[in-house]
């Protein structure tokens, strides 16, 4: 019997061209599987036409399941709750669509009975190990190939290859960025965008072109730690990332130029748009402060980096990252409210207000005017018992009585 394959499948030059190598090289039968997760196509290309491009390059089937709704609320939420960026400063584009399509392939593996799954990914990319560690979590016993880890065509080989097997494709040999895309924001990499000396060009950004130059102000409001409505306007999590994404990136907000840590060791210049991912990220930070307890609030902020590169390295499936997406859940609870964003061009963005019905600002404890509530009277006690320990150290230990020390 045939062995049967179910390959992510974007509809771009490479994984067209690895439906008919697989075929050719491996005598396999390819299942294609494409998953939106809110990527724009190439050119307002239609799902359909890319599937008869999967077709046309010798597929058995091409199965498009549209996981938009999934991604925002099963996937990007978590990310939300989390504060969620890599390093500090990314948020997870490309790293939380992964898990999505990882989940679908599996599934539609099971329904056609394939023995394995495969990716297009390149032996340089994060994406391989997120492909393939997810792939083994869900379903340790199916077998994940890369034939572009195999190959070695170049792009130039790749459009020849296309011609070769009338497989009708868009892309040509010239062209320059590599771009992922989805709800979350854009990744954009390749051409002068690998120089990390030159300025990043502005042909490939799409979400962040500034189209508005007038000041935009807009509230988020959140219930448990999630967007539930923009400007009192109930929407769900997908709608709110569009909306956001919409007038947020007409205003230049959201473009980041960084140099990033790879899994695979290298260092790699990246650039991104994504402005509704740093929009809800920056009001949800500036909510917790509001509403956390001290300790939690603290405590968070120190896993939250953990969790984020968890993610990135493509442990989505993992123990310890449930674990924390546990604790996080618990510390939501409280986490309600509306936050005020005032977006100017180009690009800048500054939170001006927010308020909670479950707020621990308390006023009175905080003002130094008139009608302030706390007991100053108390302050001397609770210095001299906090420093006790430090007191003790400096009057038996302190530098002036210590031992000098021995050239």
């Amino acid at each position: 019997m045939t062995k049967r394959v179910v390959l992510a499948y974007s509809g771009g030059l490479d994984t067209s061209v690895a439906v008919r190598w697989m075929i050719e090289e491996w005598g396999v039968e390819v299942v294609c599987v494409m998953v939106n997760v809110g990527q724009d196509t190439d050119g307002g290309e239609s799902f359909e036409s890319i599937r008869q491009r999967a077709m046309a390059a010798g597929a058995l089937e091409c199965v498009i399941v549209d996981a938009r709704d999934e991604m925002a609320e099963e996937f990007c939420s978590y990310a939300i709750r989390a504060n969620a960026r890599y390093e500090g400063k990314y948020p997870l584009v490309s790293s939380l669509s992964r898990p999505v399509i990882v989940r679908h392939l599996v599934d539609q593996a099971r329904k056609f009975n394939a023995h394995a799954v495969a990716h297009g990914c390149t032996g340089k990319g994060n994406d391989q190990v997120r492909f393939e560690v997810g792939t083994h979590a869900l379903a340790p016993d199916l077998e994940v190939l890369a034939p572009a880890r195999l190959w070695g065509m170049t792009r130039a080989d790749s459009v020849d290859y296309a011609s070769k097997w009338d497989i009708p494709i868009s892309a040509t040999k010239e062209k320059i960025y590599s771009i992922d895309e989805n709800l979350w924001g854009r990744a954009i990499e390749c051409g002068d965008i690998e120089d990390p000396w030159a300025a990043p060009p502005e042909e490939p950004y799409t979400l962040t072109r500034v189209t508005n130059t007038e000041p935009v102000e807009l509230t988020i409001s959140f219930v448990d730690g999630l967007p539930t409505a923009v400007d009192n306007v109930a929407m769900s999590l997908a709608d709110v990332i569009a909306t956001l994404n919409h007038r947020a990136g007409a205003t230049g907000f959201g473009r980041l130029d960084m140099v990033e840590n790879r899994r695979v060791g290298i260092k790699s210049r990246e650039v991104y748009e994504c402005p509704a991912a740093l929009a809800i990220i920056a009001a949800h930070a500036d909510l917790e402060d509001l509403t956390l307890e001290r300790d939690v609030h603290h405590e968070k902020a120190r896993l939250e980096f953990r969790w984020s590169e968890l993610v990135y390295d493509g442990m989505w499936f993992s123990p310890l990252k449930e674990a924390l997406d546990a604790f996080f859940l618990e510390t939501q609870r409280c986490v309600t409210g509306d936050v005020r964003l005032r977006f100017e061009a180009p690009g800048l963005m500054r939170i001006v207000g927010r308020r909670s019905p479950v707020a621990l600002y308390d006023h009175g404890l905080a003002t130094y005017e008139a009608s302030d509530t706390f007991r100053h009277v108390d302050a001397e006690g609770f210095v001299r018992l906090w420093g006790l320990g430090i007191a003790t150290w400096a009057a038996r230990q302190g530098a002036k009585n210590a031992t000098p020390r021995k050239p």
